[in-house]
């Protein structure tokens, strides 16, 4: 039985499993998450704990969330792009770029979209600013630590760099990276000139008018 994906083409999370998926062409099924797509929204209510995608589906596995997605495709199905480091220290760092990309460029920029998408009267000024100001520490970190590498956590592409894709991607949109921070500029350059993150940005082209703050017209 080959791999299944449940996601949808828009989704920053779904993104990352994808990327992980694209770098080393493993073969699986996308399914489709969407009111176009009710017979894979029944089978996913049945696989994910909390109704969030992605979710992965190998056999008789379900493998929720997209970090955990990622662990699993370099154990159980390798590839020549190895995403977790076998030596432990080294996977440490590579871990906790992820979680750095996720909970600090990620769902920062997260809170931005919900806001806007929550009606004018239920709108939240100060957790926006407060996401906005966590997203200019997390550049300035970002920046500096990206002044003297190609990718995340050295010299190969990684969990980390499958974290920072749609992170960076979809952050710039909603605050814009610019010319203050060069470094990230750059490397979210090289992350986009990547096949597999390329793929993701063009399967996910047909639905930018469904931005809520609006795609810019880039990328």
């Amino acid at each position: 039985m080959s791999l299944e994906l449940f996601g949808h083409p828009f989704s920053s999370y779904t993104w990352k499993a994808l990327i992980a998926l694209y770098e080393n062409d493993t073969p699986f099924a996308f399914r489709t998450l969407g009111p176009d797509h009710p017979g894979n929204g029944a089978a996913f209510s049945a696989l994910s704990p909390v109704g969030k995608f992605p979710v992965l589906v190998d056999g008789d596995r379900a493998i929720a969330e997209a970090t955990a997605i990622i662990e699993y495709l370099d154990v159980a199905h390798p590839g020549a792009v190895r995403l977790v480091p076998d030596d432990r220290i080294a996977a440490i760092e590579v871990r906790m770029l992820d979680r750095l990309f996720d909970n600090y460029v990620m769902t920062p920029m997260q809170t931005i979209v919900g806001d806007a998408l929550r009606p004018d009267d239920q709108r939240d000024a100060y957790g926006v600013d407060r996401a906005r100001a966590m997203l200019d520490t997390a550049y300035a970190w970002c920046d500096r630590h990206m002044a003297t590498r190609d990718w995340a956590a050295g010299g190969a592409f990684s969990l980390a760099d499958c974290a920072a894709g749609p992170s960076l991607f979809y952050a710039d949109w909603v605050h814009p990276i610019g010319d203050r921070f060069p470094a990230i500029a750059a490397y979210r350059a090289r992350l986009l000139a990547r096949p597999g993150i390329r793929r993701c940005v063009d399967e996910a082209r047909p639905y930018r008018p469904l931005f809520p703050l609006g795609a810019p017209d880039r990328d």
